[in-house]
């Protein structure tokens, strides 16, 4: 991930803070075209840290307007999502043919591979958490589905998300790196579930019934992991719906129910592995149902493109290592 970064325009003469804050911003999130009210006045400070996949940062400036252009699209390496979340006054932004407008106690979700406009017409303060489309996706399913809409961060998961979004930026320098991964991963997870707890916001009867059952069939799984029974006949059980209905709903997300216990079991063994500690490869791997150390590593490999033992030593040796996404 990227290298903690620090900058205000305090420290550039007035006619180079409109050029220098483009080229942060740049380097913080992915280009834009940027448009200001008064460039020789604007000011800005941003901050920026890395917490395993997630890259936080929080920026303060004077009012700006950002748009993402189809030739910055055409120019992306990858696609990446930004959750921003105002702190000080409402944001405006378009995107997918979509105008919204987000007020402090609220965020949206932003598609980096789809032009957008960004603007606030007072000075603001943001929280802006970066991640990738592939560490997402293992949270939640579809995640564009969830762009260009305000979400209510005032109560809940949503409230709690936010909340750690600002805790873990203001104590990231005295939690240390190990902390840092950890924060990143619970990030993600309290993400994942706010999402989720709007699923069949917009859509009604029966597509409404079968998503609310795929999020209980998804939580099921996520709870048991560890458990070495787990399979499509303790979850059609322990969600009160028919082995036929289970299996039908995995049809949805183009799966089977059996590739999405092995994925989920993959993910947390890898989640497992970046942690800081002395348990071994074959301790993880049963701990998470696998059969052997053998079938985990082969399985571990195909899902992520190195073996497990290679992924450690990568992920302790330098910062964490970009797993490839590999489909299952």
């Amino acid at each position: 991930m990227n290298q903690p970064l620090q900058f205000s325009t305090a420290d550039l003469p007035p006619q180079d803070r409109a050029n220098g804050w483009t080229s942060v911003i740049s380097e913080a999130y992915f280009p834009l075209q940027l448009q200001f009210r008064e460039s020789l006045k604007f000011t800005g400070q941003l901050s920026r840290m890395s917490m395993g996949h997630v890259s936080l940062s929080r920026l303060t400036s004077a009012p700006a307007n950002y748009e993402r252009r189809k030739k910055h699209v055409r120019e992306a390496r990858q696609e990446e999502y930004l959750i921003t979340i105002p702190k000080s006054s409402a944001v405006e932004f378009r995107q997918l043919g979509r105008d919204v407008r987000c007020e402090p106690g609220g965020f949206i979700l932003e598609r980096g591979d789809e032009p957008y406009r960004f603007m606030y017409e007072r000075p603001n303060d943001l929280f802006v958490a970066k991640v990738s489309k592939a560490a997402l996706s293992e949270r939640v399913r579809q995640p564009d589905r969830f762009c260009a809409r305000v979400f209510n961060a005032t109560t809940g998961t949503a409230n709690l998300f936010v909340s750690m979004v600002q805790h873990g930026h203001d104590q990231f320098a005295s939690s240390g790196p190990a902390a840092g991964e950890t924060i990143g991963r619970q990030l993600l997870e309290l993400l994942g579930l706010a999402l989720e707890a709007e699923t069949g916001v917009e859509v009604s009867g029966a597509s409404a019934v079968r998503a609310a059952h795929l999020q209980r069939v998804d939580q099921f799984i996520r709870g048991n992991l560890k458990n070495h029974d787990l399979s499509p006949d303790l979850i059609a059980e322990g969600c009160g719906v028919s082995k036929r209905y289970l299996h039908d709903l995995f049809k949805d997300v183009n799966g089977t129910v059996s590739q999405q216990i092995r994925d989920k079991r993959l993910i947390a063994a890898r989640d497992r592995l970046g942690n800081i500690g002395n348990v071994t490869i074959a301790e993880v791997s049963y701990r998470f149902g696998f059969a052997d150390q053998a079938q985990f590593s082969r399985l571990f490999k195909a899902r992520f493109g190195m073996p497990p033992s290679e992924y450690r030593a990568c992920y302790f040796r330098t910062e964490p290592v970009a797993a490839t996404e590999v489909a299952i």
